[in-house]
C-alpha cells in the first residue's frame, strides 16, 4: 500500500513495515567508510596508473575541492536522446527510495528498472570496484566521492539534461565537496540530533543529555555509528571538530562514552524511529529523518506529543547528505541524467519522501508542506533541514588513514559487550 492512502485515524501516515530481514539505508552505517582506495583501483581497469599512486584529497568546508575531469571520462554529449527500450539499472540503499517514483518515471520515458540495494557503503565500494557490476545510478555517501572520482568509476554530469538542479537549495550548486557539482546531486539531507519522550523525561535537550539521565538507567541508547556517537562524546565536551585526528581528543571521547555506559547502562541501537515511539527507549541519539517517521510506530499510549527531536538553534551539529551519480559502467547515460533530474523534481520528491522521511534539499520541499500534505506531523517539524543547517552544520568526512584506525579501535573498546 501507498504510504499516502496508510492513514491512521489522527490522520498521520503510517509507513510500511520493511520486510523481516530487510535493513535501513542508516542501520549499517556504524561500519568503517575508510575503503582502502588501492583495494578499489586494483578492480578498475581504467584508472591512470599514475593516480594509483596518490589518496584523493579530503574535502573540508574550509577546503573546497574542484575535482579534475579526465581526458578519458568526459561527460556526455549534450542534445542526445534518452535510450530506447532501455532498462535503467539502479543502485541504492536498502528501503531508499519509493519505487513507485521509479515506475512513474518509466512510464514517462517508456523503460524498464532494476532496482539492486547494498547495506553498507564498503559493500557497494567493494562490487563496483570488481567492475562486474553495470549500473546507471549509484547513490554514495559524500566520503566515497574522491575514490569515485579517482578511480574513475564516476563520469562527470552535463547539466544540460539536468534543469531541475535549480530547484536545489543554492549551496549545492556548487558545494565544498565538489566545487561546480561537476560529479554530483544531492539526494536527501539529514541532521543527527536527540530524541525524547516528553511524558517521561524532565530534561532540557543537548548534547550532554545522555549523561544527565542517569534516572532514566536501560531506557537510554545512542546510534550504532562509530563516527556519529563519537562525535556526540567530542560535541559533549565542546569539541566541534568532527573530523579530529588528534588522538587525546578521540580517547577522552571514548572515556566519556564508557562514563556513560556505567550511569545510564547505555545500549547502541539504530532502533530510534520504532523504540522512542513506543517506549521502549526514553532519550536516544538520533537521525531527523528516522524521527520524522516516529508517528507511524506510536504504542503504548503515547501520542505524538510526546515524542521530541532536538537539533541545536544555531545549527552547529551534524549534518549529512547523500548523493547521486552517472556510473561510467552504465549503459543508458542519457536516461541516467534524466532520473536524476527527475528526482529533483519538488513534487517527485515529495513523493519519494513520503515512503522513507529523508527530505530533498530542494527549495519547494519546506515544512509547511510537507504537514500540510499530512507527510509530517506538526510536533515534529524539527526534522526538517534547512538551507541554512548546510553552512552552519558539521560533515563527518572521509579520515586520513591513521585518524580512521583511532577512531575505530577507540569504537571497539566502548562498544564490546554492550
Amino acid at each position: 500500500m501507498h504510504p499516502r492512502e496508510g492513514w491512521s485515524e489522527g490522520g498521520i501516515r503510517r509507513r510500511p513495515a520493511l520486510a523481516e530481514n530487510a535493513i535501513s539505508r542508516r542501520e549499517l552505517l556504524g561500519a568503517s567508510a575508510g575503503l582502502a582506495l588501492a583495494g578499489l583501483l586494483a578492480g578498475c581497469s581504467t584508472i591512470n596508473p599514475a593516480a594509483a599512486s596518490s589518496k584523493p584529497p579530503l574535502p573540508r568546508q574550509n577546503n573546497p575541492i574542484k575535482w579534475p575531469v579526465y581526458s578519458d571520462n568526459k561527460a556526455i554529449a549534450s542534445g542526445l536522446e534518452p535510450e530506447k527500450g532501455a532498462t535503467l539499472q539502479l543502485y541504492n540503499w536498502v528501503a531508499y527510495i519509493n519505487e513507485a517514483v521509479v515506475k512513474n518515471f518509466c512510464k514517462k520515458y517508456n523503460c524498464n528498472y532494476s532496482l539492486t540495494t547494498f547495506n553498507t557503503i564498503e559493500e557497494a565500494m567493494a562490487k563496483l570496484g570488481s567492475g562486474q557490476l553495470k549500473f546507471d545510478v549509484f547513490f554514495p555517501t559524500v566520503d566515497v566521492l574522491g575514490q569515485l572520482i579517482q578511480a574513475k568509476l564516476i563520469r562527470p554530469l552535463n547539466h544540460s539534461y539536468i534543469p531541475n538542479r535549480a530547484n536545489t537549495w543554492p549551496d549545492y550548486h556548487s558545494p565544498f565537496y565538489d566545487v561546480g557539482a561537476q560529479y554530483t546531486t544531492p539526494y536527501s539531507i539529514y541532521t543527527t540530533g536527540m530524541a525524547w519522550l516528553k511524558n517521561k523525561v524532565n530534561l532540557t535537550p543537548g548534547w550532554d543529555m545522555p549523561w544527565r539521565a542517569s534516572a532514566y538507567k536501560g531506557k537510554v541508547a545512542v546510534l550504532d555509528d562509530y563516527r556519529e556517537t563519537i562525535s556526540l562524546a567530542l560535541m559533549k565536551a565542546g569539541n566541534f571538530n568532527l573530523n579530529t585526528t588528534n588522538t587525546s581528543q578521540i580517547q577522552a571521547a571514548g572515556r566519556a562514552l564508557t562514563q556513560l555506559s556505567a550511569l545510564t547502562h547505555v545500549r547502541i541501537d539504530n532502533n530510534d524511529y520504532t523504540d522512542v515511539p513506543d517506549g521502549k527507549t526514553w532519550v536516544h541519539h538520533a537521525w531527523s529523518g528516522d524521527m520524522a517517521t516516529a508517528a507511524s510506530y506510536l504504542g503504548n499510549g503515547i501520542t505524538i506529543d510526546d515524542i521530541g527531536y532536538w537539533f541545536p538553534a544555531n545549527h552547529r551539529g551534524p549534518v549529512a547528505n547523500d548523493l547521486m551519480v552517472n556510473l561510467t559502467g552504465g549503459s543508458n547515460p542519457v536516461l541516467a541524467h534524466k532520473f536524476i533530474d527527475y528526482l529533483l523534481d519538488v513534487n517527485n520528491a515529495i513523493e519519494n519522501y513520503s515512503y522513507y522521511g529523508y527530505m530533498s534539499p530542494l527549495n519547494g520541499v519546506t515544512p509547511q508542506r510537507l504537514i500540510s500534505e499530512k507527510l509530517l506531523p506538526r510536533q515534529l517539524a524539527s526534522t526538517v533541514v534547512l538551507p541554512d543547517y548546510f553552512r552552519r552544520g558539521i560533515f563527518q568526512l572521509e579520515l586520513p588513514p591513521a585518524a580512521q584506525s583511532m577512531w575505530e579501535s577507540t569504537w571497539n573498546s566502548f562498544s564490546k559487550g554492550l
